[in-house]
């Protein structure tokens, strides 16, 4: 028993690893498809440059924002779980919008699919809800 608290620590559920693990491939992956969909902006007509660098860059800055939540949802944050929940539905609409600009339609539904999964398991599972609950 920890002293400080005075109840036991709470034990992490199967559940929880496997997100923070899907998180933790999410973020890398987002950065990674970020990145090849900034270095696409060469191989587009002139007036959609501007626009595919700008979701290149939104897609890297949400990518690696989830990559440090990853982090606090280990803990259990509720925090965290809402950061996680914000950053994953503005990377939807990033992809969305990089799928409807670009021609990265199979990684962006991959992206999608995992995502979603992430989303599921952090708010569905009864062993996730009380988990996140201090």
């Amino acid at each position: 028993m920890d002293p400080v608290t005075e109840h036991p620590p709470q034990k992490r559920p199967v559940v929880i690893s496997i997100v923070v693990v899907l998180v933790v491939l999410s973020g890398l992956s987002n950065a990674l498809l970020g990145l090849t969909v900034l270095l696409s902006r060469y191989q587009v007509p002139d007036g959609d440059v501007m626009v595919v660098s700008l979701i290149g860059a939104g897609v890297i800055l949400f990518g690696l924002l989830t990559l440090a939540v990853a982090g606090g949802i280990r803990r259990g944050s509720r925090g965290a779980r809402l950061l996680v929940t914000i950053y994953l539905g503005i990377q939807l609409v990033l992809h969305v919008v990089t799928a409807l600009t670009t021609a990265w339609d199979w990684a962006v539904f991959v992206q999608t699919v995992v995502e979603l999964l992430v989303l599921v398991a952090v708010w569905a599972p009864p062993s996730s809800r009380r988990f996140f609950t201090r």
